[in-house]
């Protein structure tokens, strides 16, 4: 079932037989943000999902799991604010990961670090991340204090939709409440000890603002699996990939080879070593990735042909 928002108000929905016989993945289901084809009953407050249209945006990830599948956490989403706290779990590398997922998706990046009144020094750990966050805007902003929120204001315009994005704790529903004006979201504290957050959003809600924009509030995730990132890991880290543009031979595996761009970068401290082998760790998880796929879209067209001979044989003769 899904809850629908449509010009007859909010509608519980569900997908029509065809559709879900045509599916053969996750994303060809309807998902947060999807604009859909509908046929609406609404003197049952009911209706019937046919089609789901073209997404101008996507933000997904590998679900949880051994399982190599595509969990798509928002569509259609104009701006992604990449919600990360500067207390005791503050990581630039979870923020880098982030980044590759959001300029993956086809939305536009901005950094929203919070909780800064829980921070004696903001400034420098924005600089950390103005660092690997190349041309990304960065607000620091405290719910608590009211601080920084008046800024966030020029990316939900009319007709604008807004998908936080973060980890448990890092004050989303907070700042959600703070936008909206009112509390309209469940918050909760954070554990003592490792500043870790305790889940309040358990689903992914989509907002509607008083000035028409749009807001999605999506659940904490502590994990964050890449899914299909190439162009995005290559945009986030573009400082990177000049180095190795530079490099003498064009396949430098930046090992043993003369003449390598990024070992020389590493040897005078111009390209940061964590930066480097946080690179090289998103590179193999992807590739892993597309093999695990490869395989997983075979079985996936092996079961389709399948089901439709099932299909036919079934049919009586004529």
């Amino acid at each position: 079932m899904y809850r629908v928002l449509t010009e007859s108000g909010e509608l519980l929905a569900e997908i029509s037989g065809k559709m879900r016989h045509l599916a053969q993945r996750r994303e060809d289901y309807p998902a947060v943000g999807d604009w859909v084809v509908l046929s609406v009953r609404p003197g049952e407050q009911r209706a019937m999902i046919h089609a789901v249209l073209p997404r101008k945006s996507k933000f997904s990830r590998k679900v949880a799991g051994q399982v190599t599948e595509e969990q798509i956490v928002a569509t259609n989403v104009d701006t992604v604010f990449l919600v990360s706290a500067l207390n005791q779990d503050f990581n630039v590398r979870r923020i880098e990961r982030y980044l590759v997922m959001a300029w993956e998706s086809g939305a536009n990046p901005v950094i929203i670090l919070s909780k800064a009144d829980l921070c004696a020094e903001p400034e420098r750990l924005a600089s950390e991340v103005a660092d690997v966050a190349i041309g990304v805007p960065i607000h620091i902003i405290s719910s608590a204090e009211n601080r920084g929120l008046a800024a966030l204001a020029g990316y939900m315009t009319q007709g604008h939709t807004v998908a936080l994005l973060g980890s448990s704790g890092v004050g989303k529903s907070t700042l959600v409440n703070r936008i909206y004006g009112k509390e309209i979201l469940a918050t909760g504290d954070i554990r003592e000890g490792d500043d870790k957050g305790k889940h309040t959003t358990t689903h992914r809600e989509l907002i509607m603002l008083p000035d028409g924009g749009i807001l999605i509030d999506t659940p904490g995730m502590r994990e964050l699996q890449l899914w299909g990132a190439e162009d995005g890991l290559s945009t986030s880290f573009q400082d990177v990939e000049a180095l190795a543009d530079m490099c003498f031979y064009q396949d430098c595996r930046h090992g043993s080879e003369p003449k390598c761009a990024v070992k020389a970068a590493l040897a005078d401290g111009s390209l940061d070593q964590d930066r480097y082998q946080s690179y090289v760790k998103l590179q193999k998880e992807l590739a892993y990735l597309a093999r695990k796929e490869d395989k997983g879209l075979q079985a996936a067209e092996k079961a389709k042909w399948k089901k439709i001979h099932q299909t036919l044989k079934n049919q009586p003769h004529r």
